[in-house]
């Protein structure tokens, strides 16, 4: 048979039988398994590392294999873009929703504080950071990768490769820098996870968030390799597009959790 024959009638692309979906729903499950456990004195740190390792690995094999539909198979014609488009849309809308429950939580719990803690909030006896140290001078770090990620993009879609590769290397480094803040910070907090109703909406919001970081910064580090291999063209980028939409997010995020989580949820305290 010739290959006319083989090819589709249509410009979608239907993606082969694929492992991760299930891989990855397992890895999720493992990890947070881990982190349950851990969080309830039963396991050591160390029990949330499958997990991590099974999620590490799933993020690895799903985007080789969408790099190979795009460098190899040429699949990503403008119709799948579009497809990829909303598909990532409604994805940064759902990790919305996360972030709209934990600041729910947070505003249940500032709004009408409870007799238990006081009817105050921050609760009695509870000592808060100081939102003008290390939590302003990481929102100015989120803000200028902001801008560094835009320069980066507006390079690469007038073909500058060298002021691409430089403003993307400079996004990976910042946020970086804003991941060993926020550990720096954690590590030298006055309050723990487990201290009361303060800490656990901090922690579940700004840690959802700084996991946010750590993904975003790993998902511009690929783009960054994909972009010295030269895998990005002005007219076919989409994803670093996604990437940098991601990132934006998690810039927009940090601002409201810097106002209302570290400024107006200090109170008068700080």
């Amino acid at each position: 048979m010739s290959d006319a024959a083989h090819k589709p009638n249509h410009p979608y692309h239907l993606v082969n039988p694929s492992p991760w979906p299930l891989v990855g729903s397992l890895a999720g499950g493992v990890f947070f398994m881990g982190m349950v456990l851990y969080m309830h004195d039963k396991l050591p740190l160390w029990a949330i590392a499958p997990g991590l390792v099974m999620i590490l690995g799933t993020m690895y094999g799903w985007w080789r294999d969408v790099v190979r539909e795009a460098q190899i198979d040429k699949a990503h014609n403008p119709v799948v873009q579009i497809g990829l488009r909303y598909g990532m849309a409604l994805f940064i809308a759902s990790e919305v929703m996360f972030f709209v429950a934990f600041f729910w939580a947070f505003f249940d719990s500032s709004l009408f504080p409870k007799e238990a803690i006081g009817g105050v909030w921050p609760p009695k006896g509870v000592q808060v950071l100081d939102p003008l140290e290390i939590p302003l001078l990481n929102t100015l770090i989120l803000l200028l990768s902001g801008c560094t990620v835009t320069w980066a993009h507006h390079a690469l879609r007038e073909g500058n490769r060298a002021d691409f590769i430089k403003g993307l290397t400079i996004t990976v480094i910042l946020g970086l820098i804003f991941t060993s803040l926020q550990a720096f910070e954690y590590m030298h907090a006055p309050f723990a996870f487990k201290d009361g109703i303060y800490s656990s909406t901090f922690y579940m919001a700004t840690g959802f968030h700084g996991f946010h970081v750590i993904v975003g910064t790993l998902f511009l580090l690929v783009c960054l390799i994909r972009g010295i291999k030269g895998d990005f063209t002005p007219d076919h980028h989409f994803g670093f597009e996604a990437a940098a939409w991601y990132w934006h997010f998690v810039d927009v995020v940090w601002l409201f959790l810097f106002t209302f989580v570290y400024i107006w949820g200090s109170g008068s305290n700080y």
